[in-house]
């Protein structure tokens, strides 16, 4: 049985209370709590599915073998994992990709920074009306998610795939004012947790891999069109408040989620390529 603890409303608002006085400085030795009882417990925090799975996995499984004592907090709302690892409430947080991240501290003000890449879900489009790409007709209407960074990664999306046409050498930071032509299509924003939800509601949708999974779609299956896992940027990576890095529990849980053991795990549990194993090198 996994153990797991969520997230109280009351340490969320302690987190964002936390966050405020953070961000007006730079971490120092004194205000991070990876650099305290290095014999404590590690507390990471993460979304509930995949990774607070794989982390689970590794809690159960290999951590012991390791002498690393670890600790999974779940969280169900996302924003709120950066402001509590910023203000020392988690160690240490696993849910996010590097353009999410480099828009987050630029917003935000906070200092995290990325330890080691684990896995990619890839980003898809999916529909409940047409069975293929080419079906997509003039007057359609597709949902995107409507944050910046998963917003630029659905339109190079679409992109890719020939739907739509976008300004020469625009990258991840696409909007749909980069949109040159929309081949007839219409698009309406949605918070990335709602689409699934409303897929019924529109011709087709691009949905995060973790929502998918969620919503019970599998991408080989059901995807019209779907993301490459390999030297795809968007992998998700443990990540630590700046100066955390080099705490020997945060380089072992690193070890241990780029090990053999995870990626097999991640493989079997996953096999429908809703989550694909896509190790990198540890940050230096």
């Amino acid at each position: 049985m996994r153990s797991r603890t969520r997230i109280t409303l009351a340490t969320a608002l302690a987190a964002a209370v936390g966050l405020g006085s953070a961000a007006c400085s730079a971490p120092s030795d004194s205000d991070t709590s990876a650099k305290g009882d290095r014999n404590a417990p590690l507390v990471v925090g993460a979304n509930p599915t995949p990774h607070g799975d794989i982390l689970n996995f590794v809690k159960q499984e290999l951590a012991p073998k390791k002498g690393l004592k670890l600790e999974v907090k779940e969280f169900a709302d996302y924003t709120q994992l950066n402001p509590a690892t910023e203000s020392g409430d988690v160690d240490a947080n696993y849910f996010q990709h590097k353009p999410f991240l480099d828009d987050f501290n630029q917003q935000k003000g906070t200092h995290i920074v990325p330890v080691a890449n684990v896995h990619v879900e890839p980003l898809a489009l999916y529909s409940k009306k047409v069975g293929k790409l080419s079906e997509l007709k003039p007057g359609n209407t597709i949902a995107l998610p409507n944050d910046a960074t998963n917003e630029g990664r659905a339109l190079n999306l679409l992109a890719g795939k020939g739907l739509i046409a976008l300004k020469k050498g625009v990258g991840a930071e696409a909007t749909l004012g980069d949109v040159t032509d929309k081949k007839g299509l219409k698009f309406t924003e949605l918070e990335a947790p709602q689409i699934p939800a409303r897929l019924a509601d529109v011709d087709a949708a691009v949905i995060n891999g973790n929502f998918a999974i969620g919503a019970k779609l599998t991408p080989s299956k059901d995807a019209l069109a779907i993301e490459e896992a390999k030297d795809n940027p968007y992998a998700n990576f443990l990540a630590v408040k700046k100066g955390n890095e080099d705490d020997p529990r945060v380089r072992k849980l690193a070890e241990l989620l780029q090990s053999d053991q995870v990626k097999k795990f991640i493989e079997k549990k996953y096999s429908d390529g809703s989550v694909i194993p896509e190790f990198g090198p540890l940050a230096s």
